[in-house]
């Protein structure tokens, strides 16, 4: 591992004078009926939110990017002509280590033209994890908008897939009478659902030549790019160097209300800009967007060693929990993937007591729980939420009723966040 808390530098001039304080979440009713016999009073004190762990992706604007915001020299992107936008996509593009930038609405939206681009005939085949979000949790968008077919490889507990698995999968050109045509391999940076793992660089430039060598394109989901950057102390323009095409999600690990942005060559945006426009993604003044986009990037990057920090603690913590088995050493950035090894608790009824105590979670399997740490969640929400989770177990398998009238039985589920 290289050195931890790398982040690129940044140049853009718009917002710099705004305030980076972030804006505070909801105000919470509960936490202060909780009560010294639950939780220490000094915590409490420190405590007065709702702690949010489901995600990344419900972190709240700050006041620098509201700021921003409302300050953003905007005009038609659709005609090309928002100023702010087109810094922003031309700041990714720099960072990134590419020719030009775009920027979409979503991550499913980025790696959908993605792929629509890399494969523009029907019938081409991409390689990509059995795990990956891009096979999982975008609605089979390749298949059913782009008539792409996935070919599957299976991800390792690390996020990789093995290089000879990666080769095997390649269709051989004698056999296009029968099989879809190989084009592209995506590959998933930090790998979500394999515990928000890192791929390294000369991990990816491997796979990069074996997609050189077979005259195939390489795409990178980097939605937690910026993550890794940090995590492995190495420019995100070299974890990315031999990708045909790159998405960021500003929204996940760095905070931003919205937006993702593709970058590649300019011949490669050029016809991203296209499929943006057929699938709705054009949108007018999105400068005011781009201005948020540009201070998560400026402002949040240099926090993610703290939540990477946060992650390991509430790993640590939840590892002390009986009811609980945490593998630690695989807590790289700022997911933490747990087991419940008591059949009597379940991750629906866990997060419904939780819930209770302001704590918000969502499972990750039948029997597994994901809980995701971002710039507006505090060493004291850390602690306060470790001493909840215990809590909420003990209150499980005791059957105490002492906060069930405060439940509505809803459930939650995770759904690729």
């Amino acid at each position: 591992m290289g050195r931890r808390g790398h982040h690129p530098t940044t140049t853009f001039a718009a917002a710099d004078r705004a305030s980076s304080r972030p804006v505070s979440t909801r105000a919470s009713p509960l936490v202060p009926r909780l009560g010294r016999r639950l939780i220490p009073e000094e915590l409490l004190k420190m405590v007065t939110n709702v702690v949010d762990l489901r995600s990344d992706t419900v972190t709240k604007p700050s006041d620098a990017m509201r700021a921003a915001m409302a300050a953003a020299d905007v005009d038609d992107d659709v005609l090309g002509a928002d100023p702010t936008a087109h810094r922003f996509e031309m700041e990714m593009a720099r960072i990134t280590g590419k020719e030009a930038a775009l920027f979409v609405p979503s991550g499913t939206m980025a790696n959908l033209i993605s792929v629509l681009v890399h494969c523009d005939t029907r019938g081409s085949e991409v390689i990509l994890g059995d795990n990956s979000h891009i096979h999982i949790y975008e609605n089979g968008g390749i298949s059913t908008i782009g008539g792409v077919h996935p070919k599957t490889v299976r991800n390792n507990p690390d996020g990789t897939m093995d290089i000879d698995k990666i080769v095997a999968a390649i269709r051989h050109p004698d056999g296009a009478l029968y099989y879809p045509t190989t084009r592209l391999i995506c590959l998933e940076n930090t790998h979500a659902n394999c515990g928000g793992k890192c791929l390294s660089a000369e991990y990816t430039d491997e796979v990069g030549e074996v997609a050189k060598s077979h005259g195939l394109k390489l795409h990178i989901d980097g939605a937690r790019i910026f993550n890794a950057s940090v995590a492995l102390g190495v420019p995100v323009h070299r974890l990315v160097k031999v990708a045909d095409s790159v998405s960021v999600c500003i929204s996940k690990g760095l905070g931003a209300p919205v937006g993702s942005v593709i970058v590649g060559s300019t011949a490669f945006i050029e016809k991203a800009k296209i499929l943006r426009k057929t699938l709705g993604g054009g949108m007018r003044q999105v400068g005011i967007l781009c201005a948020a986009a540009y201070v998560a990037v400026r402002d949040t990057v240099g926090k993610l060693a703290d939540d990477h920090r946060r992650a390991k603690v509430l790993a640590d913590g939840l590892k002390k929990i009986k009811h609980f088995r945490v593998d630690t050493t695989s807590v790289e950035t700022n997911m933490v993937f747990f087991d419940i090894v008591d059949s009597r608790i379940s991750p629906d009824k866990l997060c419904q007591v939780l819930e209770q105590r302001n704590v918000l979670a969502m499972p990750a399997g039948s029997k597994s729980m994901r809980l995701v740490i971002h710039y507006q969640i505090s060493d004291s929400d850390v602690q306060y939420a470790l001493t909840c989770v215990e809590k909420a177990a003990e209150e499980i398998l005791t059957g105490s009723k002492k906060f069930e009238h405060l439940t509505n039985g809803t459930t939650r589920n995770s759904y690729g966040h």
